[in-house]
């Protein structure tokens, strides 16, 4: 069973960056669809941005133009990169097949943006 292990975040100013890593203990190639999630205190998991295996891409409009996904089937990770980061990107970010799988959810990681 495949186990995946979200890293990198953090505390950030208004307008900083970060980026995140999404290691999968096993092939992540099988899987066509990956996606970054997120959740903000209070309310939902919503799916923020997603990567097919042929390397197309959709974001949520909140994050377009700011975030960037990525994949390395080769080293089974999924990387988030977040530019011109904003308060309300505060959340724990986690990462999933989409759909998401039950199975698949980890630990997540705390981003943190300060005003």
């Amino acid at each position: 069973q495949v186990q995946l292990v979200e890293s990198g975040g953090g505390l950030v100013q208004a307008g900083g960056a970060l980026r995140l890593s999404c290691a999968a203990s096993g092939s992540i190639s099988s899987i066509n669809t990956m996606g970054w999630y997120r959740q903000a205190p209070g309310k939902q998991r919503e799916l923020v941005t997603l990567i097919t295996s042929g390397g197309s891409t959709n974001y949520a409009d909140s994050v377009k133009g700011r975030f960037t996904i990525s994949r390395d089937n080769a080293k089974n990770t999924v990387y988030l990169q977040m530019n011109s980061l904003k308060p309300e990107d505060t959340a724990v970010y986690y990462c999933n097949a989409v759909p998401s799988n039950g199975r698949l959810w980890g630990q997540g990681t705390q981003v943190t943006v300060s005003s």
